[in-house]
């Protein structure tokens, strides 16, 4: 009967991973929405030079994220061998962190705003689900990081790390949030697509970036609090096996919101299909 419960308490601790995948998969809606609606407009000469520009922007500033490649080498100098275990992780985070950099410093299109200024509402740019998914995976695994460190089961370096990282991220990811949220939406009728298309991309990548950096290093401490013999519980042992389900759910979404995020690196474009008649 235990093992029974624990099995069961493992599948209902995953499903929270399913979800977010899923909601995931259905953000890729909204996505063809915004591409299919740019491409059924004739953008203005300005609408066509912000869309060139900001896919010229995207591309140049993510080249930083291969920066990770020095931290990997530097991880190597510095743990030798143990960096093994290092190089992925380094080399994710320097590339979401180019992703990150990249939507953040978006320069802002250069055509006429409305009169009086009309701003969107960040429910038509994103879910609101998503969005409260990645502050509260970044807010959990702050909580856990530093209350693992507190108890002296996490070393000081990997703890600065831990916190370091979703905390950079998901400011970054607030900033790039507002910025979209604030800027007036443009005069002419026919650059709105783009403009609405631009937002929804911009909003995407940085809720999926922030979300990856922080659901990584929640499920590693999460396995690693499960794993702790000091943590096993007394009866069925229920705590251990919440903690490695929790654990291998995160790891699991957050493979899932990074496949979504590959997906959303396409620049926006104006091929005008429906048009070329």
């Amino acid at each position: 009967m235990g093992r029974l419960i624990a099995v069961v308490l493992f599948v209902a601790v995953l499903v929270p991973g399913f979800l977010l995948g899923r909601a995931w998969g259905l953000a890729a809606g909204r996505r063809a929405v915004a591409a299919g609606s740019v491409e059924l407009a004739e953008p203005t000469p300005e609408g066509t030079l912000a869309l060139l520009r900001q896919a010229q922007h995207g591309r140049r500033l993510r080249r930083v994220g291969l920066l990770g490649i020095v931290g990997v080498i530097g991880s190597v100098v510095m743990f030798a061998e143990a960096s093994v275990f290092l190089w992925a992780p380094v080399l994710a985070v320097g590339l979401l962190a180019g992703v990150l950099l990249a939507e953040v410093t978006r320069p802002r299109p250069r055509w006429k705003t409305a009169v009086p200024p009309r701003r969107p509402r960040q429910g038509e740019q994103i879910s609101a689900w998503l969005v409260w998914t990645m502050r509260a995976s970044a807010l959990a695994t702050l909580a856990l990081a530093i209350g693992l460190w507190r108890s002296g089961d996490l070393p000081g370096g990997v703890a600065l790390a831990a916190v370091a990282v979703p905390l950079v991220g998901w400011l970054l990811a607030e900033i790039a949030l507002l910025r979209a949220l604030l800027r007036p939406l443009p005069a002419a009728g026919a650059d709105v697509p783009v403009d609405e298309a631009l937002r929804t991309w911009t909003a995407h990548l940085v809720t999926a970036a922030a979300t990856v950096l922080a659901l990584f290093p929640l499920g590693a401490l999460l396995l690693a609090a499960g794993v702790d013999s000091d943590r096993v519980s007394e009866g069925l042992d229920l705590l251990p096996v919440a903690l490695v389900a929790g654990g291998l759910s995160a790891l699991a979404a957050g493979l899932a919101v990074a496949a979504f995020l590959i997906t959303w690196l396409r620049p926006v474009r104006a091929n005008a299909p429906a048009l070329a008649g």
